[in-house]
């Protein structure tokens, strides 16, 4: 990336202003953040330890739900330790560091968006085609799935960093967010964005609206074998897990397409950074508890381990 020095001046980082203009509120919010961002990592870890320990919950559906916990770990850590930052003190960011986190930020969140999408698949052939589900998704062609999610959501942001590692920067140097958002990270190039910036637009369309319309798709059919079955606890607790997944993928989806997709839907910078808090924070908060409340074989492996945990601590 070439840096550019106007005068006796080098633009060498970035500084993150987050939520800069409520100071008087930034303790508590390092207080709350931080309990959250606790709270993500435990509860996503206790998912990936209960998959991985237990040997019947090496099923596809386990397997993608751990693959989850594990890109939500990763993303909200790629993203949350500046903004704790950005509360204490004034958070700067170096310019390659500023797009290695867009890098990794990026490709992760695109790799979350397919593996949705691949759940909600996963779930249409389980209960729309119980017969036939072992052969459809069976070891092989589950681990291919979450493979190809991982590696494609690398490649497509590979493509963008390296289109926005192409422009300068010679100032100003501010990012009016808590993390280092392509919108405002490019918008602050002195040479001509518009190549990466449409190339984004393009791939956020694709990533974004097709995995997104598979996933209604999935959850429709799902919905239509579901009235299927004759009235009682089975339909409504389907109809109320699927309810509770829909909302999650709905806030997921929908603040992203709103923030890349159609950014000029969103007219104040501070709506913005709610909308970004809902993808960043609150998704990757509420997975571990929505694709777990009402899962009876997670519950149980959680309570074994937990059980023996304490077991090894009162010995």
């Amino acid at each position: 990336m070439e840096i550019v020095s106007i005068g006796n001046k080098t633009i060498t980082e970035f500084v993150l202003l987050g939520f800069y203009d409520i100071p008087e509120l930034h303790f508590l919010f390092f207080i709350v953040f931080t309990a959250v961002y606790v709270f993500i990592i435990i509860g996503n870890m206790l998912i990936i330890v209960a998959v991985v320990s237990s040997q019947r919950l090496h099923k596809p559906m386990y397997i993608f739900l751990a693959n989850l916990s594990f890109l939500d770990i990763l993303y909200t850590s790629a993203v949350m330790p500046k903004m704790l930052e950005g509360f204490l003190q004034e958070a700067t960011i170096s310019v390659a560091c500023c797009l290695l986190q867009f890098f990794i930020f990026g490709s992760l969140a695109t790799a979350e968006c397919l593996l949705l999408a691949v759940m909600a698949y996963d779930r249409y052939l389980a209960i729309c085609y119980p017969l036939y589900y072992p052969l459809l998704m069976g070891p092989s062609r589950c681990m291919g799935l979450v493979v190809t999610t991982w590696l494609s959501g690398f490649m497509v942001d590979g493509l963008v960093v390296a289109l926005v590692a192409q422009l300068r920067f010679c100032g100003p140097n501010h990012i009016d967010q808590f993390y280092c958002d392509f919108m405002l990270f490019v918008g602050l190039a002195c040479s001509d964005p518009r190549v990466a910036q449409v190339t984004t637009l393009v791939l956020s369309v694709f990533c974004l609206t097709i995995p997104f319309g598979l996933i209604l798709t999935s959850y429709a059919r799902i919905v239509v074998a579901v009235l299927r079955v004759p009235a009682g606890a089975s339909r409504r607790r389907a109809f109320s897990t699927c309810s509770s997944h829909l909302a999650v993928v709905t806030t997921f989806y929908g603040t992203l397409m709103i923030l890349y997709v159609a950014p000029s839907a969103v007219h104040s910078q501070l709506l913005s950074k709610v909308f970004s808090l809902l993808y960043t924070v609150v998704t990757p908060l509420f997975n571990p508890v929505i694709y777990t409340l009402r899962n009876k074989e997670v519950h149980q492996v959680l309570r074994k381990i937990l059980y023996i945990k304490q077991t090894e601590t009162l010995d």
